[in-house]
């Protein structure tokens, strides 16, 4: 088994001091949780290149895990092939109702068949991986993911595009990585299936200092709206040099663009298909600040583990009420609320409701946009 480190502490989100009941577990000994509690499982890394994704994770689920009374359990996740095997077997032994978090795949391809067997699900905030949930499927393996797929992104940025870019000149740029390539390809494919032809289409070199020679072929194409398929500073860069040659374009990125703002400030009015940050949802926003009275920043994965935790007590007390076991009520698309808004599965164990939306760069954050046009 993986050493579990588990230390005591504590939360103020009521400005009152919540103890935190811990799990300890010993190597060779199971045991169960409190009589009176549901327990949890966080797993997540402690140490590493992930560690800051990692307390993120600990900090959301604790915060959540103190208010609502349920013992907590950490495991280290240290993104290691084969290593999923013991972290289940510390899952189980400390019989927790379910365990959140999950950043690697790795984990995850060894830890579902002993959680399958005890019938506790695995609750991924961030694996997309295809493969895996396909195998999740075939064999019943107890994987519900919090993320959403990839289909959803470009599901969500070609919708965008047939409804406000028809009558356009329409370019599909990629930065030659596996995943933007694969991310417009897809929504290549759904607009020429709506009929909606892009006419140009290139892929990028990341990482360089300037994207002139790109802005001047997409203005000698006649190109005047333009999806990107790259990383936020690569978008930022083509943006700058598209205002520096005075080239009027229309330019969205997709997820990838939800990043920090450096080292070249994004343009304002920059469009991007992404999620709204959580913290600026009217039902997140009183624990957000309750977040930040802990000096806690409610960013990243802290708000979705809160969320997840959330969701995670309610789904205790319904296989208890109905005799059931937890992963079947959460495939049966049960809607659990949360501050990120409810959460259903549905039967292909991903949430039902595409968190994707358009958002506008307005120079300090993205906000909502109704129209995908230049402002």
């Amino acid at each position: 088994m993986l050493p579990i480190n588990i230390k005591p502490g504590q939360q103020d989100f009521d400005h009152v001091m919540l103890s935190l009941r811990l799990l300890t577990i010993i190597a060779g000994f199971a045991f169960a949780g409190s009589a009176s509690a549901a327990s949890i499982g966080i797993v997540a890394p402690q140490n590493g290149p992930y560690e800051l994704l990692g307390r993120q994770v600990r900090q959301g689920a604790k915060a959540a895990a103190a208010k609502l009374g349920l013992d907590i359990v950490e495991i280290h996740e240290s993104c290691e092939d084969g290593s999923g095997g013991a972290i289940a077997d510390g899952l189980v032994a400390a019989k927790v109702s379910a365990a959140i978090g999950f950043l690697c795949t790795e984990t995850l391809q060894g830890v579902l068949p002993p959680l399958k067997a005890a019938a506790i699900p695995a609750i991924t905030l961030s694996s997309r991986a295809p493969i895996l949930m396909e195998d999740a499927l075939r064999y019943g393996w107890p994987l519900f993911r919090l993320a959403p797929s990839d289909r959803a992104e470009s599901d969500r940025a070609a919708e965008i595009i047939l409804r406000d870019w028809k009558g356009h000149s329409i370019g599909l740029v990629d930065d030659g990585t596996i995943f933007s390539r694969d991310l417009v390809d897809r929504i290549r494919s759904t607009l020429e299936q709506s009929g909606l032809k892009p006419t140009f289409a290139d892929t990028i070199r990341p990482g360089q200092e300037q994207q002139v020679a790109l802005v001047r072929r997409l203005a000698r194409t006649g190109i005047t709206h333009v999806f990107i398929g790259a990383e936020r500073n690569d978008v930022a860069i083509i943006a700058r040099d598209a205002a520096s040659e005075n080239i009027p374009l229309t330019i969205m990125g997709g997820d990838a663009m939800n990043a920090a703002n450096n080292p070249v400030a994004l343009a304002q009015n920059v469009l991007a298909i992404t999620r709204p940050a959580y913290d600026t949802l009217p039902s997140a926003q009183a624990v957000a600040g309750e977040l930040r009275a802990a000096n806690i920043e409610p960013e990243g994965y802290t708000l979705p583990a809160y969320a997840a935790t959330e969701l995670t007590a309610a789904l205790a007390e319904a296989a208890q009420s109905q005799g059931k076991p937890a992963p079947e009520i959460l495939a049966g698309g049960t809607p659990f609320k949360t501050i990120i808004g409810d959460i259903v599965f549905n039967p292909s164990h991903e949430v039902s409701e595409n968190p994707y939306r358009l958002q506008r760069w307005n120079g300090q954050r993205f906000e909502p946009a109704d129209k995908a046009e230049r402002q």
